[in-house]
């Protein structure tokens, strides 16, 4: 997905929506299943306009911020360690969102990123993501790194499918996937960070692929899909700008962030209340 709305679930039928606070924490956010989350990111590029590039970005920024509270800065004596962290990014808009968390992690400081993105698209928009990030010096490959290095690494962010995936994993990112997996199991200190749904997962049934991968920590946009309901892992949902005319269309609300974060860790009582 590139929206990066976080949305709760309301039961009221009525047009107005009651105003945010942080009172509202016991609201649940509820899931979106496949269809409704395709349908409510047409909607925002139609109705009130936004660009595919406006929420993708947010997109980004929101993961970016997750990871930052997943895998803060840890200060040492002699300075602050700067923690890897390896995206792999997909053809779609689900890796687009992974290029824009690159950027934003290098800004945030304390991150050496690096990009995996072995099929890239001539598309405009992602050829200049690309280039933001090669202009910060973010190295980009093709294939995974081997095990030894991996081991190295604080994180991984998976954006490889987003909620439109079917079928099974394509190669290259069958083989990916398995490499990601065992990189996981080897080494517990590794978090596996999936964005909106994990990889590989039907988005509405889960895991029917078999595919055994279950992320450290899910980064839902929109709201959580109806494939997280049997996830148990660290669960943030990210974005704040949902015009509420749609939010009352499609009977769902924004959760009271805190402060100007972009991102609320959630647990499943508050999903499903």
């Amino acid at each position: 997905s590139v929206s990066s709305l976080v949305l709760l679930r309301t039961t009221s039928s009525s047009s107005s929506l009651p105003p945010l606070s942080c009172d509202s924490h016991n609201m649940p956010t509820g899931y979106l299943n496949a269809a409704d989350a395709a349908a409510l990111d047409d909607e925002l590029m139609k109705t009130p306009g936004y660009t595919l590039e406006q929420l993708m970005e947010l997109a980004g920024l929101a993961v970016a911020e997750a990871v930052y509270q997943s895998v803060p800065p840890v200060t040492e004596k002699d300075g602050t360690k700067r923690r890897k962290i390896l995206l792999i990014c997909g053809p779609g808009n689900n890796g687009g969102d992974g290029l824009v968390a690159a950027r934003h992690l290098f800004f945030f400081g304390h991150y050496d990123c690096t990009i995996v993105y072995p099929k890239r698209t001539s598309k405009e928009h992602f050829v200049n993501l690309v280039k933001q990030c090669e202009d910060v010096g973010i190295p980009f490959f093709d294939e995974m790194p081997g095990a030894e290095e991996l081991a190295t690494y604080d994180a991984i962010v998976d954006s490889i499918f987003g909620f439109s995936f079917k079928g099974e994993p394509r190669e290259p990112f069958g083989t990916i996937m398995k490499q990601m997996m065992e990189a996981q199991k080897q080494n517990s200190h590794l978090q596996v960070i999936s964005v909106d749904v994990p990889s590989g997962w039907n988005v509405d049934e889960g895991d029917v692929a078999k595919t055994g991968f279950v992320p450290d920590i899910l980064v839902s946009l929109t709201t959580p899909k109806s494939c997280s309901k049997e996830f148990t892992g660290r669960h943030f949902i990210g974005g704040r700008f949902l015009p509420p005319a749609i939010a009352s269309k499609y009977n769902v609300q924004m959760p009271p962030y805190p402060g100007v974060s972009q991102v609320m860790e959630v647990t499943r009582e508050q999903i499903e209340g």
